[in-house]
């Protein structure tokens, strides 16, 4: 009985060095390689020799769009920013990077459980909740009626964002910042506050960048840690 408790507390103490492992700030992309991460991509599992979803190119990590998956961090964490320059390189199209992500393939086997934020174009800043829920001020008017709300299958799971018209033409770059600070959320796309939600069913997780059809560059992944939310 000592033995399996002494298993578990120590478990447990593994896990919370890994959600507070980082003490400043730093890149999650080297520009080299993709070091820190690894690739989830259902195709794969049936044709190991397809072309890759996510690679550098350029000094730049690029999502290709197909096979679609997902890229997703080595290590969790827990109340930080992140800030990422992304841009459609020559079409809009469909991308996102999730928050809190942790089983795998949750959602239509293909995505992690999570809360994505958006990054499709013109809709950059929404939230969608995948097996993972989150709450808004102004709930019904952004995801519909209540009694479709839900986490999976054919449910409510879209939040829409706050203000419209923030994303730069394509072929521009855009910033987007999300702070996750306990069970909060905050989204700003290019300077512009356009998303706030709280009472998350998670607080912490890994990061995940998707592969959903549209290729996607990114010149910048960087996270710090932080104690408190910044101001909208």
């Amino acid at each position: 009985m000592k033995q399996t408790l002494i298993v578990v507390l120590s478990m447990m103490l593994i896990s919370f060095g890994a959600r507070n492992s980082f003490a400043q700030s730093e890149s999650l992309f080297n520009g080299k390689d993709l070091t820190g991460w690894h690739s989830d991509v259902p195709d794969h599992d049936h044709n190991p020799n397809i072309a890759p979803s996510f690679i550098v190119r350029n000094g730049l990590l690029v999502s290709m769009g197909n096979p679609g998956g997902h890229l997703i961090t080595d290590a969790i964490y827990q109340n930080y920013r992140i800030e990422l320059l992304y841009r459609f390189s020559s079409k809009p199209g469909n991308c996102g990077v999730l928050v809190h992500a942790s089983t795998p393939r949750a959602l239509y086997g293909m995505f992690p459980k999570s809360i994505e934020v958006q990054m499709q174009n013109k809709n950059a800043g929404d939230f969608w909740c995948i097996e993972e829920d989150i709450t808004v001020p102004d709930m019904e008017a952004r995801r519909g009626l209540k009694e479709k709300w839900g986490v999976n299958g054919d449910k409510l799971r879209r939040i829409k964002r706050k203000v419209d018209g923030v994303e730069n033409p394509v072929g521009e770059w855009n910033k987007m910042i999300v702070e996750c600070l306990d069970n909060k959320v905050k989204v700003w796309v290019n300077d512009q506050f356009v998303n706030y939600g709280y009472d998350c069913t998670a607080k912490s997780g890994k990061i995940a960048i998707q592969a959903e059809g549209s290729e996607v560059e990114f010149r910048k992944v960087w996270i710090k840690p932080i104690k408190k939310l910044s101001k909208d």
